[in-house]
């Protein structure tokens, strides 16, 4: 028995990119074109009144956003797949489609056995990443666990005695105030600031203000 081939709708508002799916798609046995849609609601109309299995769905339309509307159809026809094909290749874009509901997600510059690809696979119920998108993701990954580990190692730079201290100078309390307050000497808290200057690079307080702000050392001044 013949397995029915994927109904493929084309959402974009450039009618020739609709007309080259079509034409690339109509020699396909397992992926029928089944039509296409320059807005939202030519295409909530469409599978309103059609078989869709997956939507190709561009991002940047009049109106309303391919995000926008790929959470519309989400919402109303969740059985139906949506792949993004797309030119935007921003991480945050990228985050949204798929937040919205999108199964898989493809840049225009993709090859068509990648999109073939690409529609079989989420019309299986599976998740669809192009190559480059992969490449962008993980790209994105490595430089926030770059940034992570970087705020780590500079969150280690000083001592517990130093983070005491440079708390207090941030409050504005003088060498002897700390000194007093800690039960050390002044020769003691002398060391210990220049130990945070050098350690933090910084060269006065509002050098210190930034840093403990970006390393999350910052405390209510009304803590004793």
């Amino acid at each position: 028995m013949c397995q029915k081939p994927i109904q493929v709708l084309v959402v974009d508002d450039h009618q020739i990119i609709i007309d080259g799916m079509k034409s690339i798609l109509q020699d396909e046995e397992t992926v029928q074109f089944a039509g296409g849609a320059n807005t939202m609601q030519e295409a909530l109309d469409f599978i309103d009144q059609h078989q869709v299995d997956v939507i190709i769905m561009d991002i940047s339309m009049p109106g309303h956003s391919g995000i926008e509307i790929t959470r519309m159809i989400k919402e109303k026809y969740p059985d139906v797949k949506v792949l993004a094909l797309t030119m935007h290749d921003e991480i945050d874009i990228i985050a949204d489609m798929i937040d919205a509901g999108a199964s898989g997600y493809l840049l225009k510059k993709a090859n068509m056995n990648e999109v073939l690809d690409a529609l079989q696979t989420v019309a299986r119920g599976q998740r669809y990443l192009g190559s480059k998108v992969q490449d962008i993701l993980m790209d994105d990954f490595s430089q926030r666990r770059s940034t992570r580990q970087n705020r780590e190692y500079e969150s280690q730079l000083l001592t517990p005695r130093e983070k005491e201290i440079l708390q207090l100078m941030l409050r504005e309390f003088s060498n002897d105030k700390i000194a007093e307050k800690l039960f050390i000497s002044i020769r003691t808290v002398e060391t210990h600031r220049r130990n945070i200057f050098t350690k933090t690079n910084t060269k006065n307080v509002v050098g210190l203000i930034k840093y403990a702000m970006k390393q999350g050392l910052t405390q209510n001044e009304s803590q004793a």
